[in-house]
């Protein structure tokens, strides 16, 4: 295990006192430290203060304080010339410190700006950052906090951007790759030392190329936001790794830049989205706006607690000692907070405009906008956003998993939104483990899942599909494992999703067994295959293409190490994988039978199968399934037409859509069937173009034959357009 490397903390400084030093009254807005070419603007928002003072600090680590005396709206605001970015600085706030009517305001703790573009160094261990004793909660510690918490910097927002722009993908040609910047590259051969698990090595061609072959639309990054490795794991000799601890809305995470310069991540973030851009490759932000890193009422003073409490935090009411968490975190932001708001919107434009990223992926989506149980489509968060015409615009994805009563509140998002649609993860699971009575749903979620985002006037791109993610098993551990393995976490296996649907395919991890080694990439391959020819937005987690394993850790949060990076070093079976996974995708790409932009205008119950034609089941005998045969509870061998020329919506210039036919003959049970191909006027001549069992010579069949399946395979046809 790899342990997290600890700068040395710096001792507090005495305030130094600067002789003549101009200020200037500054402007309440922008938010944040602004650098306009001869100085900075600094402002803070704060209506519990009584006092500011702006802390700067130099390479030595001395501190000189630099009263705010102007306020404009519980704005504090001052400009200074001369200041450049690269500048590290921070803020102290008087004010009253009353735990029990919610207010925390404690000049002893330096605090980051919640606007600031860059934070430098990491939070180490300390009673200082703390507002009590650890001793006696009770009594109140005034401990300067500067030695052990991070700065703020000034950053430098000139970029030469060039001929920068979106790749524009629309949803139903999006395939997108969820991936951790580090993780990624941590561990690639071809990527120089000094940039690995970096934004640079994201940026190296070596990566580039990989996704460019493996033919995604999109990489969607786990945060990047400035997060907080968490003391109690850095005292486990561990860290935070997926990075679900935000501290800074606007700042990249500076532990994943290469150049080490204050401020330096920011350009360094930029250059990475650029050069993902230049290969047509959308960037899309993971984003935790549902909580921050202080954590709840005996969590350390790091920020928002100790600038303005109330305004930032959602308290509990009558107990405002306490925070009121809907996100099982410690804390939750306050959504009905103009000023919360505010930020959210500020940080979503920047990150936007200024650098130039597609979309967002939102944690816990749920708890923005969440009344009582249930997701409020009228809420202040969804207006603003549907508002805003430079969010609106761009790719919104909520993670619809709630910590309430309901659990997963999939489908309650309005127009405009994608979900992460975790019943299609649970439905193909159980589909491909062999459960019975699974054949229903399975028909719905390969459909496009209607049944969940067709009835408020949704589309297909609502349903981000996906099998596997960050927080799971990887696609080979979900084949491998029927147990979790969480250790090294060092929380007594108590971590973790204990039902995973998953299935070891006959031995629990690693065996030496040939035909259990076969059977586990078949079924990997089973998945792949089922995501692809699904309707909707497909979703792969990093190395899943790979065969990349965490030795059954389902939740490597803590795991910043070997167990969760990718390790490069491929043998034949992931080099055929590999090889799989691009032709998979390339040949969803080249297909709008496989991406329809509508739903199938059948319900989903019966997998979209209507007059129209456009989908159509059949049994393995080759005859339409009855309502009989959909109904029985061991059915789990289907044959299913996608028809290429009945594809209802026009292109982009409004023209008719031809494609190829497709049958798809699925048979997810433990032994063998023959499937009888349908009639000629479904195809008389048919290609093979997939087979998950690997032993097919891709051979052609005619209308009529027989096709011997294995268990546990799908088998896929394709006849080009009517021959």
């Amino acid at each position: 295990m790899t342990t997290p490397t600890t700068p040395t903390p710096q001792a507090a400084q005495e305030p130094q006192e600067v002789p003549q030093r101009q200020i200037w009254p500054g402007h309440p807005y922008p938010l944040g430290a602004t650098y306009d070419g001869s100085g900075t603007n600094f402002a803070l928002y704060s209506s519990a203060a009584t006092g500011v003072d702006l802390c700067l600090f130099d390479d030595e680590g001395h501190e000189e304080r630099v009263a705010l005396k102007e306020v404009d709206g519980d704005v504090w605001h001052v400009y200074l010339p001369g200041i450049s970015p690269g500048q590290k600085y921070g803020y102290r706030v008087a004010g009253p410190y009353d735990p029990a009517s919610g207010h925390r305001c404690d000049p002893s703790k330096l605090l980051l700006d919640p606007y600031a573009k860059a934070i430098d160094g990491e939070v180490t261990p300390s009673q200082t950052l703390y507002s009590y004793s650890f001793d006696n909660p009770e009594v109140r510690n005034e401990e300067d906090s500067a030695g052990h918490t991070m700065r703020s910097v000034v950053i430098n927002p000139y970029f030469d951007w060039g001929h920068d722009r979106p790749p524009g993908y629309e949803y139903h040609e999006t395939i997108i790759y969820e991936a951790h910047v580090k993780g990624m590259t941590q561990l690639h051969p071809m990527v120089p030392e000094n940039l690995r698990g970096t934004y640079a090595g994201l940026a190296q061609p070596a990566v580039i190329d990989h996704l460019k072959n493996l033919g995604v639309t999109a990489i969607e990054l786990m945060p990047v936001h400035q997060f907080v490795n968490d003391t109690h794991l850095q005292e486990k000799g561990l860290s935070n790794y997926w990075g679900y601890n935000t501290i800074g809305y606007f700042a990249p995470h500076n532990g994943y830049a290469a150049t080490k310069d204050p401020g330096a991540q920011v350009s360094e973030f930029k250059a990475m989205v650029k050069a993902l851009h230049a290969a047509n490759i959308e960037v899309i932000l993971d984003v935790v706006y549902n909580h921050t890193a202080e954590g709840n009422h005996m969590g350390p003073t790091l920020s928002f607690r100790g600038i303005d409490n109330p305004s930032y935090y959602r308290l509990v009411d009558g107990d405002r000692q306490h925070y009121f968490d809907t996100t099982g975190t410690g804390n939750s932001l306050l959504m009905s907070s103009p000023q919360v708001l505010q930020l959210i919107m500020d940080s979503l434009r920047y990150w936007v405009t200024e650098m130039h990223v597609d979309g967002f992926r939102f944690d816990l989506a749920s708890t923005l906008a969440r009344q009582f149980a249930e997701v409020d489509r009228l809420s202040a968060f969804f207006d603003l956003i549907h508002q805003d015409p430079i969010v609106s615009q761009v790719k919104l994805i909520a993670e619809p998993w709630d910590v309430g009563s309901d659990g997963y509140q999939v489908g309650g998002f309005p127009p405009l939104w994608s979900e992460w649609n975790g019943r299609y993860r649970d439905t193909v699971r159980d589909f491909w483990r062999g459960e019975f009575s699974s054949l229903p749903g399975f028909a719905s979620r390969l459909a496009g899942s209607s049944d969940l985002y067709g009835t408020t006037g949704r589309k297909p791109m609502a349903s981000i599909n996906f099998v596997v993610a960050h927080d799971g098993f990887t696609l080979r551990d979900l084949v491998s494992y029927n147990e979790k393995h969480n250790e090294a976490n060092g929380e007594g296996g108590a971590d973790g999703a204990n039902d995973n649907r998953s299935w070891n395919c006959g031995t629990e991890g690693n065996t030496d067994d040939k035909d259990i080694i076969e059977l586990r990439y078949r079924q990997q391959r089973n998945f792949l295959t089922t995501l692809m020819f699904s309707q909707g937005v497909p979703m792969i987690a990093h190395g899943d293409e790979l065969g990349r394993t965490q030795r059954g850790n389902n939740n490597a949060y803590c795991q910043d190490n070997e167990l969760s990076w990718i390790d490069w070093d491929l043998d034949k079976h992931d080099h055929k994988l590999l090889q799989f996974t691009r032709d998979l995708i390339h040949l969803r790409r080249d297909h709008p039978v496989m991406r329809r932009r509508r739903f199938l205008e059948g319900p989903a119950k019966r997998g979209g199968e209507s007059e129209l034609g456009e989908i159509e089941w059949f049994t393995p005998a080759g005859t339409h399934m009855t309502e009989e045969e959909w109904n029985q509870p061991w059915a789990r061998s289907t044959m299913v037409f996608y028809n290429g020329d009945a594809i209802r919506e026009p292109d982009a210039d409004g023209r008719r859509i031809l494609d190829d036919d497709f049958l798809l003959l699925i048979n997810a049970a433990p032994e063998a069937v023959d499937f009888t191909l349908p009639d000629a006027k479904y195809g008389s001549l048919w290609h093979t173009v997939v087979d998950t069992a690997g032993d097919d010579d891709h051979r052609d069949y005619r209308s009529g034959d027989t096709v011997h399946v294995r268990p546990h395979t799908a088998f896929i046809l394709r006849n080009p357009r009517r021959l």
